[in-house]
């Protein structure tokens, strides 16, 4: 049965709109129109009625629908029909649902063997048979001249594409009635049989273990697999698997558990590694970048007053919000799957960080999610063949993070969207989420949860396909043509919200002891992991449920299908748990129970076809050694004597760079409201319509305390030095944090950390530097959160951020995000940056140094080639005198928890320039200030040089460890007296004469009505 939805005429579809929109942007201008139809294919259900299921899928307020419909007419009105369709295996979330209702509303049995599908059709209308750039649109394909510009209707990857030409229709073809084997299925057929491979690792050369790696897509280096094969060779393990009756051949199940748990996505290889680390005449040995500059840091600055909970074990960093609340933070990054699968990489980043908090101690809410997004410039030219289009990579991964935080019900509150063309190879998709948790449960830690030997190993949620098998090991790897596409994973976060009830109200009913996501590496990573604390587990892989049937027992342990978690039940809880879960509509599988006999037993069908030692799989990983050379970049090139463009015209230019520009339009796809939490939103003034430095959330109701959630991120100054860089991350969080009222002396930061290749060869001369800047981003982040008295609570690094297409290699930018979650202890003391009323002074917290390398104005001028019109000191990026800043940060929180400041906006991205008038555009109100007052450092007060660049260098600079606050003229005297002798100074005041003006020691240097800056501002990507 096959039923056709569209909306109709006269309610129109803004779907189809859009699609037109960037079709014609993109290549195709003769495409007139376009019509889409949602497709619902159903088979095999026993007493389905063909009205009965358009009423279930058809709105018929708005919309129209026919059984096996098609256009009116023996000529239809369009050129060209392409129907999208999931290919076979791939996860259909939409006909997943529809597979539900089907049972729940309709109350009709679903055979397992059903199929239940769906499509989306879209009718393509030209102004004329042979309109388009190549004349293929009525050709029965989509126009190779214009291939980027429908590139967005379908990812090839996972979609199939069927097109019917008009003159094809009126022959009689049609889309099919059902498509074979396609992803809504439950199941494709009679079970296929499961083989084992048996490989004799323990007889292999070392050319055989290289070649074994690569074509299993192991991921593992030569030292790895030496190390597996010494282990299989060892007399113990060759006299215990005798013993157990496996075999002295390892099998595949053993080395796709040991290649995802030994991947660089899981154990963080480059992070731990010992480095020998070479600047100049100069050379030490660093034992673990992660032990030394993460993990110590957060030792070393954790006052013992149990602020901190728990950090670095779980699957999300906990810290006390209140005596009896805590909260939790965790972010992850899916670049690899995203520059797949724009659209499915990101969602499942967002349900997949969802999820990390689902599985933190016994189990907590998701409260927020937040997203920051690093990818090429949509209008790149250069795109090399094989890779995605940035437009196509940026819409996806926006609809993906719509709708997995949107239908979660989860608020996206929080994040940033950043432009530079490094990011065309793999975008950077930064995915976060935050939850809330009792500090208790039934008298015990809630953040405590451990396995004990006896419990159930139970599974809940989706079930498991050939989706996101390998996605681990993928990920610890370069993009290339040979790429996966069973890497990819399908979110369904219907499912998961089902879930995730689900097991809160399982938590609160004590039916389980202990929890984790199935998240890299599936069942694998998450009973591997669990197993540590009792001492072993025993799975039967036969009892998983799956998607379909013919999975070999290897996949069913690594897939990474989403929307599943991993209970430890102890026995006596299970039919409890079972029951609830039937009431609940939660799928729920017990595939064995843990063990304390120190190893994990893999079974099949009744065979045992795993048995790997916890002590070989969890610490058997040789340490890798690598060697890092620091070579100090050359600065750009100058030309002093180059006059700099007006500064009248370049504000205006940097408010319209994609890198400040207003994402309004896409950041308001977010819901930011669900569960009512949200204080401090995204967009802040008299038209909500202004910049925000962050969120501010009230996690409990009632409360009169809060959270922020703030980010700081700047990629483009590691091309100077990663050391500063990072520094200026931590920097950028911290003073967001505290501009929004928050208590710099109560807040936590996650580090993540997304890198080129930094493990030298011969395809990859540069890693040997790449690495030197990942030393000194670290340490770099190390200094920062020591004086600021920043604890790192949880993090990632992703290090094989590079793509190897067309003959080329693609690497980004050194990039670090550093993100911070922090206590308000009075809500109503929360800021926003708006300007609030004519008369309030404007003051500049913190002192200019001078520093444009690597800024937006910088980069704004490089653009237009030739050397840069600066001084040549003015060269280098900027850089934080942290403990400087943190004293100014904290006589700043006391004046705000006075009630002494009005509003208040971090200097970041163009200066203070920028940041002036992101203030007058939230406020709508203008001010007057003067360059003459501006703070300074004493190298920028000795400097001499035309009056354009000394101008540019004040407005533009972005010095760190500056704020931009308004104070009531009353207020003036005490913020006078609190920063006595520091760098702060009142610099000007907002006015009502609705302009920015600039002046220079009483002389005109600049003026900007607000409304133009408004424009500016909102120019759109």
């Amino acid at each position: 049965m096959r039923v056709e939805v569209w909306f109709r005429d006269d309610i129109g579809d803004g779907r189809a709109a859009r699609v037109l929109a960037a079709v014609r942007a993109g290549g195709v201008p003769d495409l007139c129109a376009v019509r889409i139809r949602d497709v619902y294919l159903v088979d095999g259900v026993p007493g389905l009625r063909p009205g009965d299921l358009v009423e279930l899928v058809c709105d018929r307020v708005a919309q129209q629908a026919a059984v096996r419909a098609a256009p009116a007419g023996t000529a239809p009105p369009w050129d060209l029909l392409l129907e999208v369709a999931a290919r076979p295996g791939v996860t259909d979330p939409v006909a997943t649902s529809l597979r539900g209702a089907l049972h729940s509303t309709l109350g009709l049995p679903v055979p397992e063997t059903a199929l239940v599908q769906t499509a989306r059709q879209y009718l393509l209308h030209s102004r004329g048979q042979s309109s388009t750039p190549s004349g293929e649109l009525s050709g029965g394909r989509l126009p190779t001249a214009s291939e980027q510009a429908f590139a967005g209707l379908y990812n090839p990857l996972i979609q199939s594409a069927l097109t019917i030409t008009a003159q094809q229709w009126r022959e009689g073809m049609r889309p099919p009635r059902i498509y074979p084997a396609a992803g809504g299925a439950a199941r494709l057929g009679p079970a296929a049989a499961a083989r084992v491979a048996r490989v004799p690792v323990a007889a292999m050369s070392d050319a055989q273990l290289a070649a074994l790696s690569e074509e299993r897509l192991l991921a593992l280096s030569l030292a790895e697999m030496q190390a597996i094969r010494d282990h299989f060779r060892a007399p113990a393990t060759r006299q215990q698997r005798r013993a157990a009756g496996i075999g002295e051949a390892a099998t595949d199940v053993e080395l796709e558990m040991l290649a995802q748990t030994w991947s660089e996505h899981c154990k963080h290889k480059i992070f731990n590694a010992a480095i020998e680390y070479r600047d100049g005449d100069r050379v030490e040995t660093i034992d673990s970048l992660f032990d030394t500059c993460i993990r110590a840091t957060t030792r070393e600055v954790d006052r013992g007053d149990g602020f901190l909970r728990s950090v670095f074990h779980d699957n999300s960093g906990v810290i006390e919000f209140d005596a009896d609340t805590l909260l939790c933070f965790k972010a992850e990054t899916h670049n690899s799957p995203s520059a797949l699968d724009p659209y499915g990489g990101a969602i499942t980043g967002i349900v997949g960080v969802n999820r990390d908090i689902i599985g933190t101690g016994r189990g907590a809410r998701p409260i927020f999610n937040t997203n920051v997004l690093c990818f090429a410039p949509p209008g790149l030219a250069d795109i090399p063949a094989g890779l995605l289009p940035p437009r196509q990579v940026l819409d996806g991964v926006h609809r993906g993070i719509v709708d997995g935080g949107n239908q979660s019900g989860i608020p996206t509150v929080a994040g940033a969207l950043l432009f530079d063309a490094s990011f065309v190879g793999k975008p950077l998709v930064f995915c976060g989420t935050g939850g809330i948790l009792p500090a208790h449960l039934d008298g015990a830690p809630s953040w405590e949860a451990e396995a004990r030997a006896g419990d159930r190993a139970v599974m809940v949620g989706g079930r498991i396909g050939r989706d996101g098998i390998h996605g681990a090991t993928f990920s610890s790897l370069a993009l290339d043509e040979s790429s996966p596409l069973s890497a990819v994973q399908i979110g369904d976060p219907i499912t998961q919200k089902k879930m995730a009830d689900f097991l809160l109200e399982a938590r609160d009913l004590g039916l389980y002891r202990a929890i984790t996501d199935n998240g890299a590496g599936g069942l694998s990573s998450s009973f591997g992991e669990m197993a540590e604390a009792c001492g072993g587990v025993r799975l039967e892989l036969e009892r998983a449920p799956l998607k379909y049937q013919g999975l070999a027992p290897w996949e069913i342990l690594v897939s990474e299908s989403q929307e599943r978690m991993s209970l430890a039940v102890p026995p006596e809880h299970y039919d409890a748990l079972a029951q609830l879960a039937a009431r609940r509509d939660v799928e729920i599988s017990d595939l064995g129970a843990f063990t304390d006999n120190g190893t994990v037993e893999l079974r099949y069908g009744g065979e045992l076809v795993g048995l790997l030692g916890l002590q070989f799989l969890h610490h058997g990983l040789p340490k890798m050694e690598l060697r890092a050379v620091w070579q100090p970049p050359e600065p750009p090139a100058v030309d002093a004597g180059r006059t700099p463009p007006p500064v009248r015209e370049v504000l205006p230019r940097l408010l319209a760079d994609p890198n400040i520009a207003s994402k309004e339009p896409l950041v308001r796809q977010y819901d930011h409201e669900v569960q009512a939490l949200t204080v401090g939103k995204p967009f802040v003034g008299v038209r909500m319509d202004g910049p925000g430095d962050g969120a501010v959330l009230r996690p409990r109701a009632g409360s009169t305390r809060a959270v922020t959630v703030t980010h700081g991120i700047c990629p483009w100054y590691s091309a100077h030095d990663a050391y500063h860089m990072a520094a200026c991350a931590v920097d950028e969080a911290v003073r967001a944090h505290v501009a929004c009222g928050g208590d710099p002396d109560r807040m936590a930061g996650l580090d993540n950390f997304c890198w080129p290749d930094p493990v030298a060869g011969p395809d990859n001369p540069e890693g040997e530097f790449l690495l030197a800047q990942l030393v000194r981003a670290a340490r770099g982040l190390r200094e920062a959160c020591l004086a600021y008295r920043l604890p790192l609570i949880s993090g990632k690094d992703s290090m094989k951020n590079n793509a190897v297409v067309d003959g080329r290699r693609i690497a980004v930018l050194p990039t670090l995000l550093v993100s911070v979650l922090g206590v308000v202890a009075n809500l109503r003391r929360s800021l926003s940056t708006d300007f609030k009323r004519p008369g309030d002074l404007v003051y500049l917290v913190g002192d200019d140094r001078g520093e444009l390398g690597a800024t937006a104005y910088v980069r704004l001028l490089a653009a237009g080639g030739g050397a840069l019109p600066i001084a040549g000191e003015q060269r280098h990026c900027p850089t934080v005198d942290a403990p400087a800043a943190m004293h100014r940060y904290r006589l700043l929180h006391r004046a705000i928890a006075a009630g002494w400041v009005s509003a208040a906006h971090d200097v970041s991205d163009g200066g203070m320039a920028v940041t002036l008038a992101e203030c007058a555009i939230g406020g709508r109100l203008g001010a007057r200030i003067d360059l003459s007052r501006v703070p300074v450092a004493e190298a920028v007060r000795r400097r001499t040089g035309a009056a354009a660049q000394r101008r540019a260098g004040l407005l533009f600079s972005e010095s760190a460890g500056r704020v931009v606050v308004t104070v009531p003229p009353a207020m003036a005297p005490r913020m006078d007296e609190l920063f006595r002798g520091l760098p702060c100074a009142a610099v000007g005041e907002v006015t009502g004469d609705d302009r920015l003006t600039v002046l220079d020691g009483g002389d005109p240097a600049a003026a900007w009505p607000v409304a133009e800056l408004v424009r500016a501002w909102k120019t759109p990507i």
